[in-house]
């Protein structure tokens, strides 16, 4: 019998999640065969520079997915589901204030954390939970009607989570509660066709769009699942010029001539999607709804501390600079901002400490690798949900905000939350640790005196 052990787990999940995504969203399918054609064209294009942050197995097969849930109970649940995958909670996001739409949620990421298990299989999943209790979207009154609502209903059932919290404890499943528990964990994200409370979802929609997604409905389900790409600027012409409407630009960082760094977004358009509502005088009708999207991601080289603040300054200069300007006149100033605000070339990225970087030893010389990105940008995943939404939602300002913080989400998890700036420094120490003990000298001595794994 064949034990199945967490990283395997995560990567049948990511399989089956795709497949069934695929059958609900068409679209779907369409963007992982352009994925998959912008790829090999730019592999075969640019040979092994193509895979200095990430080998082509692994892009092909990486996925991060999102799913919205309702209560710190059902966040809770989520860990154990996808702690039983080798998947920690990574990073606190609060997207309540990173968009002009009305986005009640604060989200963390679960993914794999060490360095091997990422090379294994790289499954993220972004979760992002309602705050109902920010009276800047809900009034006291809607805030104890939705609460009600949500104690009221069962996402994830007791076999499932049962399963879940084995796998973690025994380090895997054997073969027949391995294909039962990814059955279980499947079903659980599909979209349901039970009927939905109109007027009750139209209520939480004109507050938030993505409230109405999260409360408005009695299950929960996959918001996007999302193909990596060696060129998303590519793969954006060519889904355009197959006749899939595209959000009007790529989020995150400009193309531009120096190293890629962070994450850069795109997706298209939410698709409308018939769903059954039953009325107020209980007749059942049909209509559609507009909540699920198929984004794309390019990543690039994590950047550190300083590197993050350099990138944040420079998102400001650019948002000063640009305001009022069309996206073409908008990405010029971006790339402009970017040429001065970083070097052009990955030595220097690693010689001002902007970027994090490994060391290995090849050939009896130290080579530096980039350390790709793995976590997500609160501003471009609000932006994202944003070009989206047919609707902005309302949102008081005057009221007060409600405290969140990651001390909060870790609690609510029960768990560690990860800091994703630590985990990239261990893998730095760690990649100088092996190194050092290979060459017989001093860690401390390596970085300054090594060569990039490829021209730079």
């Amino acid at each position: 019998m064949t034990f199945h052990e967490p990283w395997q787990l995560r990567a049948a999940f990511a399989r089956s999640l795709s497949d069934m995504y695929g059958t609900e969203v068409p679209a779907y399918t369409t963007l992982l065969e352009v994925s998959h054609e912008v790829n090999a064209d730019f592999v075969a294009a640019h040979g092994a520079d193509a895979e200095r942050l990430g080998s082509i197995d692994r892009v092909t097969a990486e996925r991060h997915g999102a799913i919205r849930v309702g209560t710190p109970a059902e966040i809770a649940q989520v860990a154990r589901i996808f702690g039983a995958m080798g998947m920690h909670p990574v990073g606190f996001y609060d997207l309540r204030d990173a968009s002009a739409s009305s986005v009640p949620v604060i989200s963390t990421a679960f993914r794999p954390v060490d360095r091997d298990e990422l090379a294994r299989n790289p499954f993220r999943v972004f979760t992002s939970m309602l705050v109902t209790g920010d009276r800047r979207f809900f009034t006291e009154d809607l805030e104890h009607r939705l609460d009600a609502f949500l104690a009221k209903r069962t996402l994830f059932g007791p076999e499932l989570l049962a399963f879940a919290d084995r796998a973690e404890a025994e380090g895997g499943l054997p073969d027949d509660a391995a294909a039962e528990f990814l059955r279980l964990a499947t079903e659980a994200f599909e979209l349901s066709t039970e009927p939905v409370d109109q007027a009750w979802y139209r209520e939480l929609e004109a507050v938030s769009a993505v409230a109405a997604d999260i409360g408005g409905v009695a299950s929960t389900h996959i918001n996007h699942l999302t193909p990596r790409v060696l060129d998303i600027d590519d793969l954006y012409s060519r889904m355009e010029a197959r006749g899939i409407t595209m959000i009007d630009a790529i989020q995150g960082p400009p193309r531009w001539e120096g190293p890629d760094v962070l994450l850069r977004q795109t997706s298209f358009r939410a698709l409308a999607e018939p769903r059954t509502f039953r009325t107020p005088d209980g007749e059942i009708v049909q209509d559609s709804l507009r909540v699920r999207f198929g984004e794309v991601e390019a990543r690039g080289i994590a950047l550190t501390r300083a590197g993050r603040a350099a990138y944040d300054a420079a998102v400001i200069e650019v948002d000063e600079r640009s305001a009022g300007l069309a996206e073409a006149e908008r990405q010029e100033v971006a790339r402009e901002v970017w040429a001065k605000t970083f070097p052009t070339t990955e030595s220097a990225l690693a010689d001002q400490d902007l970027g994090y970087f490994t060391y290995e030893v090849t050939g009896g010389a130290v080579h530096r690798e980039p350390v790709v990105y793995e976590d997500f940008l609160p501003r471009s995943a609000a932006g994202i949900f944003q070009s989206n939404l047919t609707d902005e939602g309302s949102k008081d300002s005057s009221q007060e905000a409600t405290e969140r913080d990651a001390d909060w989400m870790s609690g609510a998890l029960g768990r560690e939350l990860n800091d994703p700036f630590e985990l990239y420094a261990r893998q730095v120490e760690q990649s100088l640790q092996v190194a050092a003990t290979t060459l017989g000298v001093d860690p401390a001595t390596l970085s300054a005196s090594t060569t990039p794994g490829a021209p730079a």
